[in-house]
């Protein structure tokens, strides 16, 4: 069963997810129900916009709590005090040295469900974030990408902070 996947989170990402559920139940249920509510004080529901409207919001509140209930059921999270900096793991920040463009990069390492591109968050199941797991600074990594081959070079390996 594919459900029994552990959702690996950094403590930060633990507590944004928490935090989110607590507003979808406590906030935006309220406010959606408030909405729900005005929308059939207007009368016949059968042309009514904003009483759809209203219903789309509730059920895409609804589907996003489960989902987060669903993954907080099943999380493992990674405490960030205990990560050996020796090698990289999930939680590590590393700094490394794209050989062919010559730049350097930096990327958090993060469970799939905290990673952000935007953000330079990783996922560890990622083909670069798979291939950068358990090496050390100094250590080389070609990665098969779908833009094809690319080679880093381990520069620094941090805590997320």
């Amino acid at each position: 069963m594919a459900e029994n996947k552990k959702n690996i989170l950094t403590y930060a990402g633990l507590k944004k997810l928490e935090d989110e559920l607590q507003d979808l139940k406590v906030v935006r249920r309220q406010e959606v129900a408030q909405k729900i509510k005005e929308a059939r004080e207007q009368g016949d529901l059968s042309e009514n916009a904003e009483y759809d409207a209203a219903k789309d919001e509730q059920r895409d509140i609804e589907a996003r709590i489960e989902e987060l209930e669903k993954i907080l059921k099943n999380v493992e999270v990674v405490v960030e005090d205990e990560i050996d900096l020796d090698k990289i793991n999930v939680g590590c920040r590393v700094k490394v040295y794209d050989v062919e463009y010559d730049e350097e990069m930096e990327f958090a390492i993060v469970g799939s469900t905290e990673a952000n591109s935007l953000e330079n968050k990783i996922s560890n199941e990622s083909p670069v974030g798979k291939a950068l797991l358990g090496k050390k600074v100094g250590d080389t990594v070609k990665v098969e990408t779908q833009a094809g081959e690319i080679e880093y070079k381990v520069l620094e390996i941090q805590r997320v902070s």
